[in-house]
């Protein structure tokens, strides 16, 4: 873990640790349902911290890809294309000349 993300953890929990003392004392001294609405907003500095735990710190890791090699992916992805055509109509059609051209049926 780097420091600026254990900076942005310390911020939650002392986000979340000043909510619930907010909450406390609006339980004590103010009314109930300030007191439920502080404790509720305490919870998402927490949630936060959850799913920041849970992401992955390189862009392509959540893809199966290691750090560095996302370069190679696209290079092999770009070198497969093959035609013009395939990659403006998202990959339906395909030029006249494209050896991968597959003939439509008539039939359902």
């Amino acid at each position: 873990m780097n420091c600026p993300r254990r900076l942005l953890y310390a911020l939650y929990v002392t986000t979340s640790a000043g909510l619930a003392w907010t909450t406390a004392l609006e339980f004590r001294h103010g009314p109930a349902w300030a007191g439920f609405l502080f404790a509720a907003a305490s919870l998402v500095p927490l949630i936060a911290v959850i799913r920041e735990s849970e992401m992955p710190h390189e862009p392509f890791i959540a893809y199966g890809v290691a750090a560095g090699a996302h370069e190679d992916v696209v290079r092999a992805e770009l070198d497969g294309a093959c035609c013009e055509r395939w990659w403006t109509s998202c990959g339906t059609d395909h030029d006249t000349t494209c050896p991968h051209r597959i003939p439509r049926s008539s039939a359902a």
